[in-house]
Parts: structure tokens; sequence; C-alpha cells
């Protein structure tokens, strides 16, 4: 954080000069974009009834490359972002499809379902180049194991 601000944690400016093309006051900072993020931990039941998008959305976006626009709330239908969708309802998925295919820098399509045959069906549809990636299989799978093979 002291290097985009130029201050220390106690509010000093830093000593010294970057040396990089230009010289310049390390006090002055650097124009950069900093975002922290907070892990926490989801109870499976939260996870299990889809309330918890908010809290993996950045997450997700990291996945997918951290560039572009981040998918931060959950819809009825999906989003599509430059780098990645989320499919919501599969029941949408054709409109899905044309979107995520028409993003140029898309590589990473997660498909909210727990249905084998629906999630399938999306992925039989993906451009090659797209990676598939199934909510909330997997994420409840680790919740699972970690709490004794009960979701709570």
């Amino acid at each position: 954080m002291a290097a985009i601000t130029g201050k220390t944690p106690s509010g000093e400016p830093i000593r010294g000069d970057y040396k990089f093309v230009d010289e310049f006051p390390m006090a002055e900072g650097l124009n950069e974009n900093l975002e922290v993020f907070t892990l926490t931990y989801e109870s499976p039941r939260i996870v299990s009834h889809n309330r918890a998008f908010s809290a993996i959305a950045p997450l997700l976006w990291l996945r997918a490359g951290a560039q572009g626009a981040r998918i931060n709330l959950e819809s009825d239908d999906f989003e599509v972002s430059e780098t990645y969708g989320v499919l919501f309802d599969v029941d949408t998925s054709r409109a899905f499809l044309e979107q995520l295919t028409a993003a140029p820098a898309a590589r990473v399509a997660y498909i909210v379902t727990d249905d084998d045959r629906s999630f399938q069906m999306v992925c039989s549809s993906l451009p090659e180049h797209i990676e598939p990636v199934r909510l909330y299989e997997s994420y409840l799978t680790n919740f699972t194991i970690n709490v004794g093979g009960e979701n709570r």
C-alpha cells in the first residue's frame, strides 16, 4: 500500500526516489489500483441456497484473469463480463452462450447448477477456448469434507 500512497503505515512520506524511465519521489506514490479482499468462511447451507455469490464473486473474477468488470451480484438469468460469464439459470443458456461467445476475451463460464445433465448440456455448446466451471458443486464439496460429510 505504501508504494501506491507514498506514505508509510504511520502516515509519514516515504523518503527516496523511484528511478524508472523517469525519476520521481517515492512520496508521490504510484498511479496504480489496489483492492483488498477479505476471505470468509461461508456455511454450506448458505452456499447450497445460492446466497453466497457476493462473497465468492471476487474469487471468480480473479480466477478468470482479474481483467475487466467484475460480476458482483447474482441475477435471475446470467451475467457476462469481458473475460467470463456466470449462468445462474440454465434455462437461459442459449442467450448466455450467445453473449459469452460474442465476448472475444472470454475464457471462463461459471455454470450454477448441481445437475450433471444441465452442466454437460451447456458445456457441449461452449467454444473450445472457454473453460467451464460448475458452481456450487465443487465449492460445496470442499465444505462437506471439512464438516465430516454433513451439510449443516
